[in-house]
Order: C-alpha cells, then sequence, then structure tokens
C-alpha cells in the first residue's frame, strides 16, 4: 500500500467521478497547481493506484438485458483443473468477473447477456460440457441495487 495524502485523496475521488479531467479541471477541484497536479497523478499511475481509464458502457443501449451471477463446483480439486477453469473464464467474453470463493460453490461468475436463451447456450453449451466442471448454478439479477466501481476513499 501506497501512502497517499489529503490531496491524492481528493484527487482519487474526482477521477472516479469523471477520468476525462484535464490537469488544469483537477487542480482547480483538489487547490494544487496544474503542474503538481500532473506529477501527483503520473505518481499514482506509475505506482498502479490508477489501474487504467476506460469508457463506462451501458449494457442496455447495446442490448445486453440481462445479468447473471453463476455459482461453479469444480470436478475435482486440483491446479490442473483450477488452471483449465481459468482459461476458460478468460476465453469467455460475457464473463465480466469470476471470483473464487471459500463455502459451497468454488468460484462465481458474473455475466452479461442478450437474453435468457444467451443463459442457456452459456450454461449447456460452454460451462457444463467443460471438463473442469461438476456443477452449475446460475441466478438471474431481477432488480440491481447498487452499482458502482467506485472505491470509498475517506480516510
Amino acid at each position: 500500500m501506497i501512502q497517499t495524502d489529503a490531496f491524492d485523496l481528493k484527487m482519487l475521488a474526482a477521477l472516479q467521478d469523471d477520468g476525462r479531467l484535464t490537469n488544469q479541471q483537477l487542480a482547480e477541484l483538489v487547490g494544487l497547481s496544474a503542474s503538481q497536479c500532473s506529477r501527483r497523478r503520473m505518481r499514482l499511475e506509475e505506482e498502479k493506484v490508477i489501474a487504467g481509464y476506460h469508457a463506462d458502457l451501458s449494457a442496455e443501449a447495446l442490448g445486453f438485458n440481462l445479468v447473471a451471477f453463476i455459482q461453479i463446483t469444480l470436478a475435482t480439486h486440483s491446479p490442473d483443473n483450477s488452471k483449465k477453469f481459468r482459461a476458460l473464464v478468460n476465453r469467455v467474453d460475457e464473463i465480466q468477473e469470476a471470483y473464487s470463493l471459500t463455502g459451497d460453490a468454488d468460484y462465481v461468475l458474473k455475466v452479461a447477456l442478450r437474453d435468457l436463451k444467451g443463459l442457456s447456450d452459456l450454461v449447456n453449451n460452454v460451462l457444463m460440457p467443460h471438463q473442469s466442471v461438476a456443477h452449475v448454478r446460475s441466478s438471474v439479477v431481477l432488480d440491481r441495487l447498487k452499482e458502482t466501481t467506485k472505491l470509498p476513499l475517506s480516510r
């Protein structure tokens, strides 16, 4: 963990809201000169605190109307089987997030799909037939109560 001060945290909070801010705009928001802001931003990027910049796309506007969470139990718990499953996860674009878990399931996947047929295809034609997978259980999201990528930066 790197050392951050109040200016760094203000900058990071502002960039979480709008990653397209110029150094001048950012400086005005946090009370620094543009050159100080630029140096701090470069340091935060070099230290990988700022991991990157991206466009936040609207899934619904692009026809991805279904979000589901899929719990996976592996067929065997070996390093080789886990490696095969991780390779599968990285090949499937519909999988947005994947987590290794404690508890009943070995993994949980967050997927974005166009419709229920897409979910059926993913489960029945991609996940279930894969040699690393023993059990699949899916849950369709009915309503999104909160969605954010923002970290709670207050000290």
